[in-house]
């Protein structure tokens, strides 16, 4: 099980807690965790989708940076969760080497959002 705080903008799975970005129309509930390919720039080739519809994705994924002035790896190792939260569109962002422990266990795990 994959638990992501957005109170705390915090991911844990398999014992461990990391940072995340989560934005305000970051859902909350229990969703199914897919991987997907990806083959737009900025997401690494992959994400973890958890929730989609007509007009939109939500998923975890490594920390989108095309847009510099946004700082977002600077968010993510900030002490303060008040960096970490209202950053993204509703996706969840981690660190590149988060993402992949992550893949590793959980791809096909059960994510609870909070």
């Amino acid at each position: 099980m994959v638990l992501v705080s957005l109170a705390a903008a915090s991911i844990c799975f398999m014992g461990s807690c990391f940072p995340a970005l989560v934005g305000e129309r970051t859902p909350s509930g229990t969703f199914s965790l897919s991987q997907q390919q990806i083959s737009e720039q900025g997401y690494g080739g992959d994400l973890l989708v958890f929730q989609e519809d007509r007009k939109n994705l939500w998923a975890i994924h490594r920390v989108y940076t095309l847009n510099p002035k946004e700082r977002r790896v600077d968010r993510l190792n900030a002490n303060r969760v008040e960096q970490r939260v209202r950053v993204t569109k509703g996706c969840i962002n981690v660190l590149p080497d988060v993402y992949q422990r992550l893949v590793d266990c959980c791809s096909n795990d059960v994510l609870v959002i909070y």
